[in-house]
């Protein structure tokens, strides 16, 4: 049986690639606190100890994995020191694919670690996927959840930039079909919802399904990176977010892309669907 190894896999988006993944597949889920994990995920998945900062971990968790899920810890920018090993890893593993969680229009940025990560994994010479996302919906139940709960407001630094939100749930559908059948080798996806908006339209659609008035603050990029820091952010998570907001200024996630709907073969949920299915997190 196919043994797959997902990595992150608590987080939003790793733990819906684990509830895709099919009976059919042995499912390994690579946590930091497999215990935890374990408590998340159900006795029916594998959780064995894995940690970017300790490569002692990698050779145990990788044993007789035949693919791999690779997702990025937010609080990790340093890939060669942390991640290109665990490339390296999976390759002395015998690893036969990776499929990495990477960011739309990676390719004309080379600041973020995506892109570095992108690299490291072509150098490696394992057969790929790269699913190049946009903006996730759920980082408003997440990252922004107390502002829209507490102050009615999402605070960004985009100006009237559009933004092709997605679900996590379409992605962790999209990585579990791509990890399993045949024919997505070396090739890269742009995932996108079917829609592109404005925060202006974001909050309007937050007011009619809450039934409340929510905003958009529009602040400076240096305002959002000094409000960020006052929340106890760590610098370097806030600096890649501030960057990939300033990026999203100058239009480069307004793209909709078909591919998302042409590999899970119907549309991408909506974004009122996605506040619909959420509400309560901002209640």
């Amino acid at each position: 049986m196919t043994t797959i190894l997902v990595t992150g896999p608590t987080g939003n988006v790793g733990r819906e690639v684990v509830k895709a993944l099919p009976p059919t597949v042995t499912v390994r889920a690579a946590d930091i606190n497999p215990d935890a994990a374990r408590k998340l995920l159900g006795d029916h998945v594998e959780c064995v100890p894995f940690d970017f900062t300790r490569p002692e971990t990698f050779a145990p968790a990788l044993a007789g994995v035949t693919r791999l899920f690779l997702l990025r810890p937010p609080n990790i920018s340093n890939v060669r020191k942390y991640i290109t090993p665990a490339i390296e890893a999976a390759k002395q593993a015998g690893v036969q694919h990776i499929v990495f969680l990477s960011i739309q229009g990676v390719e004309q940025n080379r600041i973020v670690p995506h892109y570095r990560i992108e690299q490291a994994i072509l150098a490696a010479g394992i057969p790929y996927t790269f699913l190049r996302a946009s903006f996730f919906m759920q980082n408003l139940n997440t990252t922004h959840r107390e502002e829209i709960r507490l102050r009615r407001e999402i605070s960004v630094p985009v100006g009237h930039a559009r933004t092709s939100f997605i679900d996590v749930r379409d992605i962790g559908a999209v990585a579990a079909r791509v990890l399993t059948e045949p024919g997505h080798e070396n090739r890269c996806y742009t995932l996108t919802g079917s829609e592109a908006l404005d925060y202006y339209q974001v909050t309007a659609i937050f007011s009619e399904v809450l039934g409340q008035p929510v905003r958009y603050a529009n602040p400076s990029l240096l305002h959002f990176f000094r409000q960020q820091r006052a929340l106890g952010r760590p610098a370097g998570f806030t600096l890649v977010m501030t960057g990939l907001y300033a990026i999203t200024r100058f239009g480069n996630a307004a793209e909709v892309t078909p591919e998302t709907a042409h590999l899970l073969q119907r549309p991408p949920i909506s974004f009122r669907q996605y506040v619909e299915d959420y509400r309560s997190s901002w209640a």
